[in-house]
């Protein structure tokens, strides 16, 4: 019989808990915690997105992308600018000292995840994450149709 130990959700839930608190300690040094490197790399790559576009590729809700950016603007790493079609919206921007950072933290950052999956294969390492894709796929299908 499976013990509550044993229950996939409590297993994932653990190791991204885990994956974050050493992301934290590991990091410090840089003023950014894992939950902001999330969105800053994110808006690395698609600069100039709306919040809501941030939201949907992070699949974080409306609420918390607002404290994070709000966060990250304080910090000087992104700013918000008025969406050139959409009045109703603002563009994200990261900012010259945004790129200088996340072009540091990038190199780390993978050498951090490696060192977290020494004792896989890469086959194992592709086959985790290919299944966690399927879950997250499975989890989004059953969230969006209730």
């Amino acid at each position: 019989m499976l013990t509550a130990d044993d229950a996939l959700g409590f297993v994932i839930n653990a190791v991204a808990r885990k994956f974050s608190q050493l992301f934290n300690i590991r990091f410090k040094a840089f003023d950014i915690t894992a939950e902001q490197w999330s969105i800053l790399s994110k808006l690395v790559e698609h600069n100039g997105i709306t919040q809501r576009e941030l939201a949907s590729i992070t699949e974080k809700d409306a609420n918390n992308i607002t404290k994070l950016l709000d966060r990250l603007e304080k910090k000087g790493w992104v700013r918000r600018v008025d969406h050139p079609l959409d009045r109703r919206s603002y563009a994200l921007h990261v900012t010259e000292e945004g790129e200088q950072l996340a072009a540091k933290l990038k190199p780390l950052d993978q050498k951090f995840a490696m060192e977290l999956l020494t004792t896989l294969t890469v086959d194992e390492v592709e086959h985790f994450q290919k299944t966690l894709r399927k879950i997250n796929l499975v989890l989004s299908d059953k969230i969006s149709k209730p």
